[in-house]
């Protein structure tokens, strides 16, 4: 097969084109060569654009890419049937797989070095995509050709069918002459691509047997429905006809043998024929039922054969499709909504983020200048089937610390000799692998780690600390500030100044409710007999004035009796002497009891302050 050699001089700008049979030679370096600069292929099939290139070994190649000839971009509509399956050494063979008609373009190759030189391809390569028909001559004694509109690649065999059965492999020329009225039908297909078969033809005009299928092939979601049908023309009406996937079909002797659908069992409930006699229904799909479907029918004249290709159908789930999955802030992210093949008509598509509908329409999303708030979970599906959503995809956004703090325990005044807690927190993601702790107009550091405890603390412990938190995105500090107060000693005791006079202030209150609001009732000694004598007693004096305040409260012991309340003695002494310090301590007596006395209860404070 001829070849085609572009190659570019290393000295100049100038681009020479010396022609040289099919071979293009512009120096020795650098080139690019094409297999072949005519492609002709089959509508629906599987091509190869082949092709190597070359350069100095000394260099690198950093960017490889297939573009129309006009330097357009490939579109991305494209992109599921495009595949570059060469490599960045010297292959750059593209493959297109579901040929169509919009494929018949010119396409060049473009490479890029590490040094950012850039070399095209020169000559584009051609691709036409055809496909086949059955031409049918005027004559008495019709002549039958299969023809296409342009010379196939690698001189195909053909193959013909003759009222849906195979037979003949031979030229592009039918073997025989038919006469013309014939109520057979014919097509032709080429070897290797027998699923790419010409439509059905009549000889006699359109009286004849034949199915014709208005869509060969069909792409449908995971979970829901599709109608396969055919149309049948001829003349002679239908006596049966079964719909039969060739996979669940049986054999015998190598001969198929067409299996109803509607009684096999996996497709049972799931299969009807209520649309119409050359319809099939298929519900609740499933991703084994992609096959190929074909019609049999039988009439009285004929019945109709099934080596033709049916109708092809691929169920498909939605699959989104996120890159990059993790991003640092301000850089973009694609998403897209993908089937592994074309749904017809092109969907609308429903996007959602955490569960929550984001309101696009476009298989692609594109979300610009990534922030923390973009992160989550996708999912898309297509719009009117909200209900076969594709897998959620999560997109992790990385930045650096933000928003540090730092917390104190305990909180509030912090004394002498205490202990006290910093922790630094911050929201930064990866999280942050490192806290080192400072203070204030000191260089060097206190401490690492996410808490810094000091213990013992003193008044030289004083000031502001800061913690720098970091990871592999940034830093950020944040600080606090430490103000320790000295302690204060109270009768051999050490508290702080504030707890004395609250401790003080409780003694105090203590002691006036006790003695205004307790109302003893007691028995007058001088009775006698069963004869009581009660009296109230609530003569006890209150002070303003804690430092000049003596309280004494006494009673005295009464006789044994039968509903006679407790009695509780309390003397609570408050003395201000400036010059003397006295600990404070508290006693409780408990005296022995008599013999017909119930327990009596002693208590003696005396308190002795010195900064009253």
């Amino acid at each position: 097969m001829p070849t085609v050699s572009m190659v570019w001089g290393t000295t100049g700008s100038v681009l020479v084109v010396f022609l040289w049979s099919l071979t293009v030679v512009l120096g020795q370096d650098w080139g690019v060569t094409y297999t072949s600069l005519n492609i002709c292929a089959l509508k629906g099939s599987t091509v190869d654009l082949s092709c190597s290139y070359s350069y100095p070994r000394s260099r690198t190649v950093t960017t490889t890419k297939w573009y129309y000839w006009t330097w357009t971009e490939i579109p991305d509509s494209s992109a599921g049937r495009l595949s570059f399956i060469g490599n960045k050494d010297n292959d750059c063979t593209l493959r297109i797989t579901d040929l169509r008609k919009e494929d018949s373009r010119s396409y060049c190759f473009f490479f890029k070095t590490e040094s950012q030189i850039s070399w095209s391809s020169g000559p584009s390569l051609d691709l036409s995509v055809t496909d086949l028909q059955v031409k049918v001559t005027d004559d008495y004694m019709k002549t039958l050709t299969c023809i296409s509109s342009c010379p196939l690649t690698d001189n195909p065999t053909y193959i013909w069918y003759k009222n849906g059965q195979h037979v003949d492999e031979s030229s592009s020329q039918y073997k025989d002459s038919v006469s013309i009225n014939s109520r057979d039908s014919y097509s032709c297909g080429v070897k290797g691509h027998e699923d790419l078969h010409s439509p059905t033809v009549c000889v006699s005009n359109q009286y004849c047997s034949r199915v014709i299928y208005t869509k060969r092939r069909i792409c449908v979601l995971k979970g829901s429905s599709v109608d396969i049908s055919c149309t049948y023309n001829g003349y002679y009406p239908v006596t049966s006809s079964l719909w039969f996937s060739p996979k669940q079909s049986g054999r015998w002797k190598d001969t198929l043998i067409p299996e109803d659908l509607i009684t096999d069992p996996e497709y049972a409930g799931r299969v009807d024929r209520d649309s119409g006699p050359f319809t099939l229904r298929i519900t609740d799909l499933r991703e084994e039922d992609s096959a190929e479907y074909k019609f049999r029918f039988t009439t009285s004249d004929i019945q109709w054969g099934y080596r033709l290709p049916g109708k092809t159908v691929t169920v498909t789930d939605v699959v989104l499709e996120m890159d990059p999955t993790s991003v640092s802030e301000g850089n973009t992210v694609k998403l897209t909504c993908t089937t592994k093949c074309e749904l017809d008509p092109i969907p609308e598509y429903s996007w959602y983020k955490n569960g929550r509908s984001i309101g696009n329409t476009t298989s692609n999303v594109y979300i610009h200048s990534v922030s923390s708030e973009d992160a989550g979970r996708y999912s898309c599906g297509v719009k009117g089937h909200e209900t076969l959503l594709s897998p959620e995809m999560t997109l992790n956004v990385t930045y650096g610390p933000r928003n540090p703090s730092v917390s104190v325990s305990p909180s509030g005044e912090i004394v002498e000799g205490s202990s006290v807690t910093l922790t630094c927190s911050s929201d930064a993601n990866p999280p942050v692998y490192n806290y080192t702790w400072y203070k204030k107009n000191v260089t060097s550091p206190k401490a690492s780690g996410q808490s810094y405890n000091i213990t013992n603390i003193t008044s030289e412990n004083s000031g502001e600390y800061y913690c720098v938190a970091k990871n592999i995105y940034g830093q950020l500090n944040s600080s606090a500030v430490l103000n320790v107060v000295p302690y204060k000693r109270i009768s051999g005791v050490i508290l702080p100044a504030g707890i004395v006079v609250v401790l003080v202030l409780i003694l105090w209150f203590s002691g006036v409710v006790g003695i205004r609001n307790r109302r003893k009732t007691y028995k007058s000694p001088t009775t006698t007999g069963d004869t009581a004598d009660y009296r109230q007693r609530d003569s006890s004096p209150v002070y303003d004035n804690i430092s000049d305040m003596v309280m004494t409260s006494t009673a005295a012991q009464t006789t044994e009796t039968d509903n006679q309340d407790d009695l509780h003695y309390a003397s609570v002494h408050f003395s201000s002497s400036r010059k003397q310090e006295v600990p404070l301590y508290s006693t409780v007596q408990l005296p022995q009891p008599n013999k017909h006395e119930e327990e009596v209860e002693y208590a003696a404070v005396n308190i002795n302050c010195e900064c009253c």
